[in-house]
């Protein structure tokens, strides 16, 4: 056989065991990128291809599982898509949750066309299928509201709740002299004084603090990052009481109560977490009161009084400047440094 025929061979092999290669990856597609996501990110993108395969189903088309099965994209295409966006406006989603599902399923296009799963050209035209920009959201729902249709739909609320300086120190200090007073007033300081979501407090153990430093060490899933806060006086003078009257050597930081306040060995879930801090804004008359209200008093106070947006992104453990940006903004005073008289 000659070099030439020999090199003709190896090229055909190696042409096959590319192929091979290729089916090998194009079935790990989805199993690959979904084992670098964090665990929210994975409930909110299965919520939203769930929410797609409704969508289908309402036009006859029964979809198989989206986020895992590469041949349920075939015969997707960017009218279904666009008329995914046009359904869910017409069923009362909020325009920010149409732009989120849209780029879910955008993504999943994405890898479905690199799998080979979805035609190059139709996943060029998903991917031209635009959301809303802020003004349209806004013109959009003012024509919506006009013609009785529904914006949102869900729990969500439209708008942060707002405290005053006077209500955050009354969330904090102004708890019972019980364990169950101790807890609430050491979860309102993390809200509060550190910007916690409320799944990051849920995930709190009693070995994350460290009083003699000063320190409370906790890992934010929504970025999947360990950070470190230094904690403020209030902070740390709410967790000395908890620590020295009411907990554990080990375990969770946050403990459940029972009606009557009596504390158990469990850890407070999201749950529990969200009615308790409805329930004290309540009891000084702020209504609706959750863990993101306290999250957005924390980001905008510190933004008011000067806080770098670099700092605050790190510190609220955010991936982009995006949202710090929003709240400086929304800190802002319009005519700082207007002057009128001499």
């Amino acid at each position: 056989m000659s070099d030439q025929a020999i090199t003709a061979t190896s090229v055909s092999a190696i042409q096959q065991i590319g192929q091979v290669a290729n089916a090998v990856a194009a079935n790990h597609t989805f199993a690959d990128y979904r084992d670098r996501k964090a665990d929210n990110t994975l409930r909110r993108q299965d919520a939203d291809l769930a929410l797609f395969a409704d969508y289908l189903a309402a036009v006859g088309i029964v979809a198989g599982e989206l986020h895992t099965d590469l041949a349920a994209w075939q015969g997707i295409t960017w009218g279904l898509v666009a008329g995914f966006v046009q359904w869910m406006l017409h069923e009362g989603y909020a325009t920010g949750s149409v732009n989120v599902r849209l780029s879910t399923i955008k993504t999943y296009a994405k890898l479905a066309s690199k799998a080979g799963a979805l035609d190059k050209l139709e996943y060029l035209q998903i991917k031209d299928v635009t959301g809303y920009s802020h003004k349209e959201c806004k013109r959009l729902d003012e024509k919506r509201i006009e013609s009785g249709a529904v914006t949102r739909r869900g729990n969500k609320k439209a708008e942060a709740v707002r405290i005053s300086i006077e209500q955050a120190k009354a969330l904090k200090n102004s708890q019972s002299d019980t364990p169950q007073g101790r807890r609430d007033a050491m979860l309102m300081c993390l809200l509060i004084d550190h910007g916690l979501r409320c799944g990051e407090v849920a995930l709190l153990d009693v070995t994350h603090v460290d009083l003699k430093a000063g320190e409370l060490k906790f890992y934010r899933p929504k970025v999947d990052k360990v950070q470190t806060h230094r904690l403020t006086t209030d902070t740390k003078r709410a967790m000395q009481k908890w620590f020295d009257t009411d907990v554990p050597a080990v375990g969770p930081l946050l403990r459940a109560s029972r009606k009557g306040g009596h504390l158990t060995s469990a850890g407070m879930t999201e749950r529990a977490i969200t009615k308790r801090v409805e329930y004290l804004g309540a009891q000084i008359g702020v209504q609706g009161l959750s863990a993101h209200d306290c999250r957005h008093y924390w980001a905008t106070t510190a933004a008011r009084k000067g806080t770098d947006p670099f700092r605050l992104q790190e510190a609220g453990g955010w991936n982009s400047l995006a949202m710090p940006r929003r709240y400086v903004e929304t800190a802002k005073i319009a005519n700082a440094g207007v002057i009128l008289e001499e």
